[in-house]
């Protein structure tokens, strides 16, 4: 156990003020003009001290010295100034040349024993408080400060005798005992750390937290009815007390006594003497254990429903509430809390960003365009917020806001590649629905000059110059790249299709057409009566995908199938998501494009 120093303790009184002490000019056998010399030059000395202009105040500093070289105040204020300038090998050696000419001097020796200290000579440390304490016997706060050198040199049994030391000047305190109680825990001395407990105890009977410890130190040594013992004791000294329900929440489950651990664990959280922060170390707690255990979750759920009850108006009660639910899975239930968070206190972006995500999850675009340009007018400096305001419109089909949010927001993206990708990506989508071509195109260029391997990039960079007819060799190549990155995806075969029919490779568009439909896109009128979805409802017939059934349909009319043609035309219209000329298409039983 690591072993730390208290507080020092102030003494009733001091021997002699500072002033009078540390201040004076030593006259030595200074006569006549020399001792004249001196009390101007060192007058002048602390006058610029005063004023802050340190340098000029060593050079009279050292002036003063050198006219009299006895002068402890001098080698002192010398001192001061260079530790004040980190200076630590001249400060300790006018601390100690101080300290020596002037023994009895307090603060000359409490300068070098700080000195000491700074250049790490900690035994030296000990034999300057050994005189402080010798010479100045009323002063406590000399005797913290050595069984603290003690400590620090581990001389922990010389520790322990001046605490005992205190204890005989002024009686038992916690400084002296909970230090001698550190020590003997280091020691493995059981027995003396128990009697320190009970010494506190006996001298402070209502103080309760002095049972809590006693308890914690039976517990720590496998004496379980003992330290029952001295937390029912606390409970009688303080019912109220909610810390103590945390303690034997420990107990319980050191006797494997689940049940009851959690009993005391859900009392100290319905207290509101329980500091929030530690309820949620606590909840932290069970967030990593119910990850392995996670027959625990309701636990974890019920402890979270304590917490908001308890602490209504505090926003970290509902954030963790919302953490716990979103882990989950329960992305609506998650941002209900989350909201509530924000409500509380607007200031944290992290719940802010965590709401968006979920809102993008949910596919509530009207709730994300709206919380994310809330958290654009709250954080301007934070990228994601413009990220998800422009994605958002995109889908509202409010092109021109998405671009101004998206190019704003890409300003602030450092040292993020990915993140600046998906802004280029989206400023791609919606400078091309707003026909900028000329800016889609380079949106999408500096995307892949950033990543060359996005799939998303090059599938609609290659579909949208397809739509337009233009460098038709460029869209294939990126097409086929998509594909070859990402193999057995509709959407990515559907475009390289598309790309090879702009070119009049028809045979080949057929194919890869083909594929797109039989990796989803055909339809399923009769699905398996025993199959269902993920919500677990059995599937529903369905209709398939209307842009690739059309597609299939036009290839099939170059390719001279008209009859087969008009039937997949039919079958994409029932299924939807078709072109306008649909319609056209079957009436007429003719390709229009």
């Amino acid at each position: 156990m690591a072993l730390t120093s208290c507080k020092t303790k102030k003494a009733a009184s001091s021997s002699a003020s500072p002033v009078t002490q540390k201040s004076a000019p030593a006259k030595g056998g200074l006569e006549g003009k020399q001792r004249i010399d001196f009390e101007r030059v060192f007058f002048d000395a602390n006058k610029e001290k005063m004023l802050g202009n340190y340098d000029l105040a060593e050079t009279y500093f050292s002036q003063a010295l050198k006219i009299d070289p006895t002068s402890s105040a001098a080698m002192y204020e010398l001192a001061n100034i260079y530790a004040f300038q980190n200076n630590k090998n001249q400060a300790l050696f006018y601390s100690k040349k101080a300290a020596n000419a002037d023994p009895k001097n307090v603060w000359y020796q409490l300068l070098y024993a700080q000195s000491l200290k700074d250049n790490k000579q900690m035994s030296e440390v000990v034999g300057v408080f050994e005189k402080l304490v010798k010479d100045n016997p009323e002063r406590i706060d000399f005797y913290y400060e050595l069984a603290n050198s003690y400590l620090m040199i581990n001389k922990l049994n010389d520790a322990i005798k001046v605490y005992n030391k205190i204890e005989e000047q002024v009686g038992v305190t916690e400084d002296a005992s909970m230090q001698k109680m550190k020590i003997y825990k280091s020691q493995n001395n059981f027995d003396k750390s128990v009697e320190e407990a009970q010494k506190l105890i006996k001298a402070y009977p209502k103080e309760a937290k002095y049972y809590g410890m006693l308890g914690e130190i039976y517990q720590e040594k496998g004496q379980g009815e003992k330290a029952l013992e001295a937390y029912n004791e606390l409970l009688r000294i303080d019912p109220s007390n909610a810390y103590v329900h945390l303690s034997l929440a420990d107990y319980y489950r050191s006797q494997k006594q689940n049940e009851k651990a959690f009993e005391e664990i859900k009392l100290a959280f319905k207290s509101k003497d329980l500091d929030i922060d530690t309820k949620v170390k606590i909840l932290l707690s069970y967030y990593s254990i119910t990850e392995t255990y996670t027959e625990l979750k309701p636990d974890a759920d019920e402890l979270c429903k304590i917490l908001v009850e308890v602490h209504p108006n505090d926003a970290k009660a509902f954030s963790i509430y919302g953490d716990f639910l979103y882990r989950d899975k329960k992305q609506e239930e998650a941002r209900t809390q989350y909201r509530r968070a924000i409500e509380l206190d607007k200031e944290k972006y992290a719940i802010w960003n965590q709401l968006l995500i979920i809102e993008s999850e949910l596919g509530d675009i009207d709730a994300l365009e709206k919380e994310s340009k809330q958290t654009m007018e709250l954080f301007p400096n934070q990228p994601v917020p413009y990220f998800f305001n422009g994605i958002s419109n995109i889908q509202l089909k409010r092109y021109r806001k998405a671009v101004e949010a998206l190019a704003e927001g890409k300003e602030f993206v450092y040292d993020n590649p990915a993140l600046q990708v998906q802004f280029y990506a989206s400023l791609g989508d919606a400078h091309n629905s707003l026909k900028n071509y000329g800016a889609s195109d380079s949106a999408y260029d500096k995307a892949l000059e950033l990543d060359p391997n996005n799939a998303y990039v090059l599938n609609n960079y290659a579909y949208y110059l397809s739509l337009r007819n233009k460098n038709l060799e460029k869209a294939e190549a990126m097409s086929k790249k998509c594909n070859d990155l990402q193999p057995n995806n509709s959407t990515y075969q559907d475009t390289y299709g598309w790309i090879l029919y702009q070119m009049k490779k028809y045979e080949e568009a057929k194919i890869w057409i083909g594929k797109a439909l039989d990796n989803g896109g055909r339809p399923d009128l009769n699905p398996d009566p025993s199959s269902v979805g993920p919500d677990g409802k059995p599937l529903k017939p369905y209709f398939g995908n209307g842009t690739l059934l059309e597609h299939y349909g036009d290839i099939l009319y170059q390719l001279g199938n008209k009859e087969e043609a008009v039937k997949y035309w039919m079958d994409a219209k029932k299924a939807g998501g078709t072109s306008e000329l649909i319609d056209k298409k079957i009436a007429d039983k003719k390709l229009y494009e």
